[in-house]
């Protein structure tokens, strides 16, 4: 004879407290924005072939080019990194703007050690540092201290932006530093190697997400996080490691933005945390938390890198691509809403 959890967990519509029971593997992983089909997965990706068409069409000669492609995947490889760090914190509840000034911090501190010398493993080191202990101030400043994460995250935005100005003194910094650019500008079995950090940080991520008990508290703390604390779970701690998780992230991104062009700059990241939060919603994540798809967001992140292709090769300018996505946004949250509506009436 099989017995029932008896873990106390709070619906989301009624409050009422009921046995945890587990979910038939298919419905676990839809829930959780696994592999099996889903239909909204489905229709991003319809999207992403539409823009790819429309892309080709517009500009025949040089669209769907090896070269165009190949640099479609550079620069969606540092914001997609982000993105992976952006989809746990909106899972579990939260949202972070601050994730462009941590880039820029983190890219102006390696670029500092470059000029000094430092070799690329210290300046690697040194951003993956400085990541993590911003999304760790964030944490901790949201679970322990309280504050409202947009509020703890608008000010980190400043200060971190304010600091990568200090340290640089709003110059650009050139890395001459040839180990690093060789490495991270090179590729690996034909394939460049920025574009393989962002598969290893999204594999990484999905299994953390949707494969371990990490991810399953990610979840629970986001759907409900009354019940996610009578169940047991650490909440305050939890919080603060999701956090840890996205400055982890926002780390690496400016290694690749480093990489990418070879210089640190306080104003690296700029609109990084509209893009991302573009993408994860697009891909499906609702911004109340509980339920997310890192998945949708990496076709999210590809959607926006399209677009933006199609954009600059057509000469318009940048400001009607900010239109666009935030037009983008608000059409996503404005679905989210309705189908929300819907499944509570349903019930």
């Amino acid at each position: 004879m099989t017995q029932k959890s008896s873990i106390p967990v709070l619906t989301a519509d009624t409050g009422d407290h009921q046995a945890a029971r587990p979910a038939p593997p298919g419905e676990r992983d839809r829930r959780r924005g696994g592999f099996p089909f889903d239909v909204r997965l489905a229709g991003l990706v319809g999207v992403l072939v539409v823009l790819c068409l429309v892309g080709y069409v517009t500009r025949p000669d040089s669209f769907l080019t090896e070269a165009n492609i190949s640099t479609m995947l550079r620069l969606a490889a540092a914001i997609g990194v982000v993105s992976v760090g952006m989809t746990f914190v909106i899972i579990s509840g939260g949202i972070d703007l601050s994730v462009g000034s941590m880039v820029a911090l983190c890219s102006v501190w390696m670029t500092t050690l470059a000029t000094q010398s430092f070799g690329p493993f210290v300046m690697v080191l040194c951003g993956l540092a400085v990541g993590l202990g911003c999304g760790l101030i964030n944490g901790v400043l949201i679970s322990y201290g309280k504050i409202v994460p947009f509020i703890a995250t608008l000010a980190m935005y400043a200060s971190a932006r304010g600091l990568a100005e200090r340290l640089s003194g709003r110059r650009t910094q050139v890395v001459s530093e040839t180990g690093f650019t060789t490495f991270f500008r090179g590729d690996l079995l034909g394939v460049p190697v920025l574009i393989w950090m962002l598969a290893l940080v999204f594999a990484i991520g999905w299994t953390v997400l949707n494969r371990t008990t990490f991810g399953r508290r990610t979840f629970a703390v986001g759907g409900n996080a009354e019940a996610a604390r009578l169940a047991g779970i650490d909440v305050k701690r939890h919080t603060a490691i999701v956090y840890g998780i996205a400055g982890l992230c926002c780390g690496i991104a400016a290694i690749m933005v480093v990489a990418r062009t070879t210089s640190g700059a306080s104003t690296n990241g700029l609109f990084y945390e509209l893009d991302a939060i573009a993408a994860v919603v697009i891909g499906g994540t609702l911004l109340t938390g509980g339920r997310g798809s890192l998945v949708g967001t990496l076709v999210g992140v590809l959607i926006f890198t399209v677009l933006n292709s199609i954009f600059t090769q057509n000469n318009l300018d940048t400001d009607i691509q900010n239109i666009a996505k935030g037009v983008i946004i608000v059409a996503a949250v404005l679905l989210q809403s309705t189908r929300l509506r819907r499944r509570v009436r349903a019930t």
